[in-house]
């Protein structure tokens, strides 16, 4: 099986970003002590207080979908619905040459 890697940014609403990174960054030892985690790192843009990036490798789809059908992921999606001003989710493959 191959890993799955995601990389996913979120842009908080005005005012918001202290919020959602709180939010953010409650999750990561959850996640990061699930089955199949192999990476989950949170990182803050460089100039851009209001933009998060998640970066995550799993090992198999199967450990992915446990993931986001966890307890603490279902209560984080809902604790940033109103913070969030852009969520975009980009799911990759490594590309080997």
């Amino acid at each position: 099986m191959k890993n799955i890697v995601i990389n996913a940014i979120l842009r908080a609403k005005e005012g918001k970003e202290e919020a959602l990174f709180q939010v953010m960054k409650s999750i990561v030892p959850l996640s990061r002590a699930e089955q199949g985690c192999i990476q989950y790192t949170l990182h803050v843009h460089d100039t851009d207080p209001r933009t998060f990036v998640f970066y995550e490798i799993w090992e198999h789809e199967e450990a992915l979908e446990a993931h986001i059908q966890s307890e603490h992921y279902l209560k984080y999606r809902k604790q940033i619905e109103g913070i969030v001003e852009k969520r975009d989710l980009f799911k990759l493959r490594v590309w080997k040459a």
